[in-house]
Protein backbone atom coordinates (compact mmCIF):
# COMPACT_ATOMS: atom_id res chain seq x y z
CA UNK A 1 0.00 0.00 0.00
CA UNK A 2 2.64 2.77 1.17
CA UNK A 3 4.82 1.62 -2.50
CA UNK A 4 1.72 2.62 -4.16
CA UNK A 5 1.22 6.19 -2.17
CA UNK A 6 5.06 6.43 -3.05
CA UNK A 7 4.91 5.40 -6.94
CA UNK A 8 1.66 7.81 -6.99
CA UNK A 9 3.25 10.48 -5.07
CA UNK A 10 6.26 10.52 -8.23
CA UNK A 11 3.69 10.56 -10.56
CA UNK A 12 1.96 13.36 -9.56
CA UNK A 13 5.24 15.45 -9.28
CA UNK A 14 6.63 14.53 -12.47
CA UNK A 15 3.39 15.48 -14.16
CA UNK A 16 3.32 18.38 -12.25
CA UNK A 17 7.40 19.55 -13.27
CA UNK A 18 6.29 18.78 -17.12
CA UNK A 19 3.22 20.70 -16.74
CA UNK A 20 5.79 23.65 -14.75
CA UNK A 21 7.81 23.01 -17.84
CA UNK A 22 5.67 23.92 -20.32
CA UNK A 23 4.44 26.95 -19.12
CA UNK A 24 7.80 28.58 -20.06
CA UNK A 25 7.62 27.56 -23.59
CA UNK A 26 6.76 30.31 -26.00
CA UNK A 27 5.39 30.09 -29.89
CA UNK A 28 6.29 32.13 -32.89
CA UNK A 29 5.56 31.84 -36.65
CA UNK A 30 8.21 32.79 -38.61
CA UNK A 31 7.77 34.00 -42.66
CA UNK A 32 10.36 32.78 -44.41
CA UNK A 33 10.75 31.43 -48.48
CA UNK A 34 11.01 27.78 -48.69
CA UNK A 35 11.62 27.30 -52.70
CA UNK A 36 10.93 23.70 -52.52
CA UNK A 37 8.62 21.37 -51.29
CA UNK A 38 10.60 18.74 -49.11
CA UNK A 39 12.69 20.22 -47.10
CA UNK A 40 11.67 18.70 -44.26
CA UNK A 41 12.64 15.41 -45.93
CA UNK A 42 15.84 16.80 -48.14
CA UNK A 43 18.71 14.88 -47.51
CA UNK A 44 20.46 18.75 -47.26
CA UNK A 45 17.72 20.96 -46.01
CA UNK A 46 16.30 18.66 -43.86
CA UNK A 47 19.28 17.40 -41.50
CA UNK A 48 20.50 20.86 -42.15
CA UNK A 49 17.51 22.68 -40.19
CA UNK A 50 17.48 19.76 -37.63
CA UNK A 51 21.16 20.34 -36.80
CA UNK A 52 21.36 23.47 -36.62
CA UNK A 53 18.53 24.85 -35.03
CA UNK A 54 18.45 22.41 -31.99
CA UNK A 55 22.05 23.81 -31.78
CA UNK A 56 20.11 26.83 -29.81
CA UNK A 57 19.62 26.05 -26.78
CA UNK A 58 16.13 26.71 -25.36
CA UNK A 59 14.63 25.88 -28.63
CA UNK A 60 12.29 22.88 -27.74
CA UNK A 61 11.18 22.02 -31.80
CA UNK A 62 10.09 23.60 -34.50
CA UNK A 63 7.30 22.79 -37.67
CA UNK A 64 8.30 23.74 -41.49
CA UNK A 65 5.30 24.48 -43.28
CA UNK A 66 6.28 24.57 -46.80
CA UNK A 67 2.74 25.48 -48.01
CA UNK A 68 2.64 28.52 -46.11
CA UNK A 69 6.08 29.28 -46.20
CA UNK A 70 6.77 29.31 -42.02
CA UNK A 71 8.91 27.58 -40.07
CA UNK A 72 6.79 27.67 -36.41
CA UNK A 73 9.41 27.64 -33.39
CA UNK A 74 8.82 26.47 -29.59
CA UNK A 75 11.30 27.94 -27.20
CA UNK A 76 12.48 28.63 -23.68
CA UNK A 77 12.56 32.50 -23.48
CA UNK A 78 14.74 32.30 -20.43
CA UNK A 79 17.23 30.59 -22.47
CA UNK A 80 16.70 32.16 -25.78
CA UNK A 81 15.11 34.87 -27.63
CA UNK A 82 13.48 35.20 -31.25
CA UNK A 83 16.17 37.06 -32.24
CA UNK A 84 18.81 34.51 -31.83
CA UNK A 85 16.54 31.81 -33.53
CA UNK A 86 15.85 34.19 -36.88
CA UNK A 87 19.86 35.19 -37.19
CA UNK A 88 20.13 31.06 -36.91
CA UNK A 89 17.55 30.77 -39.69
CA UNK A 90 18.91 33.50 -41.60
CA UNK A 91 22.70 31.73 -41.40
CA UNK A 92 21.13 28.60 -42.66
CA UNK A 93 20.28 30.68 -46.01
CA UNK A 94 16.55 31.32 -45.38
CA UNK A 95 14.51 34.48 -44.70
CA UNK A 96 13.04 34.47 -41.32
CA UNK A 97 10.58 37.74 -41.07
CA UNK A 98 12.79 40.92 -42.18
CA UNK A 99 16.26 39.39 -41.68
CA UNK A 100 17.14 38.45 -45.42
CA UNK A 101 18.69 35.45 -45.94
CA UNK A 102 23.05 35.18 -45.44
CA UNK A 103 23.88 35.30 -49.17
CA UNK A 104 26.82 32.96 -48.70
CA UNK A 105 24.81 30.60 -47.10
CA UNK A 106 22.14 31.24 -49.76
CA UNK A 107 24.60 30.34 -52.15
CA UNK A 108 25.44 27.29 -50.38
CA UNK A 109 21.60 25.42 -50.30
CA UNK A 110 20.67 23.07 -52.71
CA UNK A 111 19.71 24.07 -56.18
CA UNK A 112 16.12 22.74 -55.49
CA UNK A 113 16.28 25.35 -52.64
CA UNK A 114 16.87 28.17 -54.42
CA UNK A 115 14.79 30.43 -56.37
CA UNK A 116 14.48 29.22 -60.06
Amino acid sequence: MKLNQFLFAILLFSFHSIVAQNKNIEKAVIKTILHCDHCKQCETCGKNFNTELYKIKGLKTFELNDTAMTITVYYNPKKTNLQTIKNKISAMGYDADDIKADAVAYENLDNCCKIK
